[in-house]
């Protein structure tokens, strides 16, 4: 089978897809506005995070299989694959211990002014007096809306520290979900509202939806305790960027993210910020599943999906079937 890489991708797992006889056009450079032009007679198409719009989709004329080597799939145009009867597939899950690493690291960052303690000590400053102020993190509140794979891994890292860990109460959540809640010790609250106030850090893990895109904004922040940490480790679009910023400046909210409304189409270049630059930001360059572990994983699990093709399955696809 004829496939396009087109990110970063394991050469373990390069050589593997060669060794099984795929033919492989490995151009990691590509971005949305070259991708369509490099698709050709290609039959599968492996991404990271470069954006595959309909122009792309329909520039294939052997495209049949979109494989997302990650768990979001936001940036690929599933309506458009649908009509084209092209299947989009992905991993889940396979990232979510790098990025749950992530998360319990802002918040650390956050607690123990790590950010800000480097950068004075790089430019010959003491101020001991300063970042000795921290309240730690035992018994603080940490409340996570989207408890899938990434949640309950945060919540498994967070209830090692010794932290109150709670979720909003979902009447529909499996029994398997349930028995997990309740072997980690997650509390369920009544609804976002009391989370919020509840709460000393508010964690987010969901995927960017029509209902969930700037979930983030006033009248949310203005429900967050004062000098409440939030946290985004998933998507920039569930955040009113400008609302987080006048929230804190008013009442002192902090903020550890690691995606950002409108990130570089590339992996290097510039970025203006206003968020980014904000005294009380935290912030990293969407890397929460950029460990060689979890790229690892991703891998395995692109393999399997390709594997499962050959054979007339489509494993993890995501957008309905013509």
């Amino acid at each position: 089978m004829k496939i396009l890489i087109a990110d970063k991708f394991p050469k373990t797992h390069l050589q593997k897809l060669k060794a099984q006889g795929h033919e492989l056009s490995i151009e990691p450079d590509l971005g949305e506005s070259t991708l369509a032009g490099a698709i050709a007679d290609n039959e599968a198409l492996v991404v990271r995070s470069t954006k595959v719009n309909a122009q792309t989709l329909q520039s294939g004329n052997a495209l049949k299989l979109v494989i997302r080597a990650g768990a979001g799939t936001n940036t690929i145009d599933k309506p458009a694959a649908t009509e084209l009867n092209i299947r989009v597939c992905n991993v889940p899950g396979a990232n979510a211990l790098a990025v749950a690493e992530l998360a319990i690291g802002l918040i650390i960052a956050i607690d123990r002014h790590i950010p800000a303690s480097v950068h004075d000590l790089r430019n010959g400053q003491w101020n001991k007096k300063s970042y000795a102020v921290a309240q730690g993190l035992y018994g603080r509140k940490l409340g996570i809306l989207g408890l899938g794979a990434i949640g309950f891994a945060v919540a498994e890292r967070a209830r090692a520290f010794g932290m109150e860990v709670s979720t909003v109460l979902k009447p529909e959540r499996s029994a398997d979900s349930l028995a997990r809640m309740q072997k980690i010790g997650i509390q369920q609250q009544k609804d976002l509202d009391a989370l919020l106030a509840d709460c000393n850090i508010v964690s987010l893990h969901l995927p960017a939806t029509d209902s969930t895109r700037q979930m983030v904004d006033t009248t949310f922040l203005q429900k967050m305790k004062p000098d409440a940490i939030l946290l985004n480790t998933s998507r920039g679009e569930l955040v009113d960027e400008q609302a987080l910023i006048e929230a804190m400046d008013s009442k002192g909210i902090r903020a550890g993210l690691d995606v950002w409304a409108d990130e570089p189409a590339t992996g290097e270049g510039s970025f203006a910020s206003a968020l980014a630059k904000h005294r009380n930001v935290c912030g990293t360059h969407h890397t929460g599943a950029s460990t060689e572990q979890a790229q690892t994983a991703v891998a395995d699990g692109v393999l399997e999906i390709i594997d499962d093709y050959q054979q007339g399955h489509y494993r993890n696809c995501v957008n309905p079937v013509l």
